[in-house]
């Protein structure tokens, strides 16, 4: 598959996926430091669009995300067998 295309079969897109039909609360943290949370709009191979707080929407370039995480005062366990 060409690197232009936008591949589904990936987990992180897979799970950006989800976060936008479970409208999740989203937590960003840049690689500047800088860190937006908010409900993930839209994504595309290369940005991912955050609603914030105000109803503002922000454009991020993917490459920018050190890490990402859905925002939640709940522990969930996972088995990753």
């Amino acid at each position: 598959m060409p690197a232009t295309e936008f591949d589904t079969t990936l987990p992180s897109i897979r799970q950006l996926q989800n976060w936008i039909k479970q409208k999740a609360t989203v937590e960003f943290k840049l690689m500047t430091g800088d860190v937006i949370v908010g409900k993930v709009f839209w994504q595309d191979i290369n940005c991912v669009s955050i609603v914030d707080a105000n109803n503002e929407q922000i454009s991020v370039w993917k490459m920018a995300i050190a890490y990402m995480k859905v925002r939640s005062d709940a522990v969930v366990e996972r088995d990753f067998k």
